[in-house]
């Protein structure tokens, strides 16, 4: 028996969603502040631009080296424990950044902050999911990606003020009060979890963690590295990129391999249609909403001369299509499917960039607004119903294991596709500023379009929990119980 996952969220899971977003809402709302204040730490710290990026990298990579642990963490103590607990170790960390004294401390104490961030990201999905008792809907995604909604409008208009008005040490300690919010209602709403079976059958798989935790951080530092110092041709991206994708396809191989123990990421899920199609998807989805999250606060600043703070405000159209459409999302999945909803926000997506590929600095402000109101219902819908299909055929004892799939490739797609318009941008910024962003946003363009591919994979028909997705989560089950029974039919 089947059920349909359009069903109405009881309110024990909605007071759950409320906890796990106002959690982590802080992760997000510091990541888009952060790359506002590049400009600000290098003059305020006395450092040079190469060195303060590392603010944003450190972080990045930080945050791909803890992703693989969750779901070991989760099943090891708890969801709600090693939730609450990275929420904490986010919190002090961004007090100790708020502290830091020089560029250095500030980059190690952000490299912490990201490790913490690496954990509530998955867990807030994986969470979300847990409290629904593993029916999945787009209602339930489109709540628990709020905060990814809200970060492009709170962000920059936030960070502005701080950046404008106050000390960049404000940046971090606004955190403090969001992440003490969040501990309270994760206490008084989250379900407290059980821990997993202590006969060993749960241990970490250190080789696993080894091989995939390095190979994440050398597959992002290369792409981060791809527009420096002339392209692909550099030590910073020969060394770490090949080397990721070498410890990557090591990992895969052991992942693989059949027996008793379990992965640190089961790799073998992704065989599944629902979740192999919509991690596909996801990384295009990835690739998608960073290039142009990229490109776009570049226009402003660099090409019409407009200041952090206008950038931030001219950027609030694009945050608020992305929220009006979670509103609409789950009815639009229920009628039309998750395929069909994927591409056509794709292409709205493409097709609302293309006015910034002819655009130059004079370009009505008004004209582009209304065009970034657009783009945003597009890229607000690009993730959910992806999102939603993807546990459709996974078992509860699975649900771990998918979360991280998706998350990695939301990450590394991410990271594709601002590397890719980063490089077009620099490379032809030498023959005109206007000609050269004009060409990034082409690029920017056919990465969105290009994304309509692997979305045709996905399910065609409605979204439906899986029947026993559709029952209570109750065990955790043994590796070879999960690759046998946490698989539905492709």
């Amino acid at each position: 028996m089947t059920e349909t996952t359009e069903a109405k969220l009881s309110p024990q899971v909605k007071h759950a969603l409320i906890a796990l977003v106002v959690g982590g809402i802080a992760a997000i709302l510091d990541s888009t502040m952060v790359t506002l204040a590049i400009h600000t730490l290098v003059v305020k710290l006395h450092s040079t631009t190469g060195t303060i990026q590392w603010v944003t990298t450190g972080f990045l990579l930080a945050m791909a080296v803890a992703i693989p642990a969750t779901g070991w963490a989760e099943r090891r103590w708890g969801g709600r424990r090693v939730w609450m607990a990275a929420l904490v170790l986010f919190a002090l960390a961004s007090v100790l950044c708020a502290v830091a004294w020089n560029d250095a401390a500030l980059i190690g104490f952000r490299v912490l902050q990201g490790f913490a961030a690496g954990l509530i990201f998955p867990l807030m999905q994986t969470l979300a999911v847990r409290a629904a008792g593993g029916r999945v809907s787009s209602r339930l995604m489109a709540a628990v990606s709020l905060p990814v909604a809200l970060g492009p409008i709170l962000g920059p208009v936030i960070g502005g003020v701080i950046l404008n008005w106050l000390s960049w040490r404000w940046l971090f300690l606004v955190n403090v009060p969001v992440i003490a919010a969040g501990l309270l209602l994760a206490w008084r709403f989250l379900p407290a979890g059980r821990p997993g079976p202590s006969d060993g059958r749960g241990r970490l798989d250190w080789i696993g963690l080894v091989l995939l935790a390095p190979a994440l951080a050398g597959i992002l530092l290369g792409l981060s590295q791809l527009s420096e110092n002339g392209g692909i041709a550099h030590a910073g991206v020969l060394v770490p990129l090949p080397a990721g994708l070498v410890l990557l396809a090591a990992f895969v191989a052991w992942a693989s391999r059949p027996g008793e123990r379990e992965p640190i990421v089961d790799v073998r899920l992704l065989r599944v249609r629902s979740l192999g199609s919509a991690s596909a998807a996801l990384f295009a989805a990835g690739a998608a909403m960073y290039a142009g999250m990229f490109l776009l606060p570049l226009y402003y600043q660099q090409l019409r001369g407009d200041s952090v703070l206008d950038a931030g405000l001219l950027m609030i159209p694009q945050g608020a299509g992305a929220l009006v459409s979670r509103f609409v999302i789950g009815r639009l999945v229920g009628r039309f499917g998750a395929r069909a909803v994927t591409i056509a926000a794709f292409l709205l997506a493409a097709v609302a960039t293309v006015p910034f590929a002819l655009a130059g600095p004079d370009t009505s402000l008004w004209w582009l607004g209304a065009v970034l109101l657009v783009r945003g219902l597009g890229i607000g819908a690009v993730l959910i119903p992806p999102m939603s299909v993807a546990y459709r055929d996974i078992q509860p004892a699975g649900i771990p294991h998918a979360t991280m799939n998706t998350r990695i490739v939301q990450q590394v797609g991410a990271s594709f596709g601002t590397a890719i318009v980063a490089v077009a941008l620099q490379s032809l910024l030498g023959h005109g500023a206007t000609g050269a962003f004009q060409s990034a946003f082409w690029w920017a363009i056919g990465i969105t379009a290009a994304a309509v591919v692997p979305a045709v994979a996905l399910p065609a028909d409605r979204p439906a929990s899986h029947e026993a997705a559709a029952k209570p989560v109750q065990d955790h089950g043994t590796p070879s119980d999960r690759t046998a029974s946490g698989v539905g039919t492709p």
